[in-house]
């Protein structure tokens, strides 16, 4: 399990094919909040080693790049 702060960036790969992830936010779920950015953005740096895109779902294969992305999120705003 892992606490997800408001506005965190958060991405995550399996190295089984049989897990579950729990993850703890603080309020409920709110579609018109929801952000991504793309999970391959070099400006990031994250090796993820080989992915097999086709078990990405398309919003993380559509996802911007960080700098093309509407994440403007503030720490200490609502």
């Amino acid at each position: 399990m892992l606490y997800i702060p408001r506005g965190f960036g958060h991405g995550f790969r399996t190295l089984t094919d049989d897990v579950e992830f729990c993850y703890k936010v603080d309020n409920l779920y709110s579609p018109e909040c929801d952000r991504g950015i793309r999970f391959d953005d070099p400006a990031i740096g994250v090796d993820w080693g080989e992915v097999r895109k086709d078990l990405l779902s398309s919003k993380d294969m559509n996802a911007p790049l960080l700098a093309d992305s509407d994440c403007n999120f503030v720490y200490g705003q609502i």
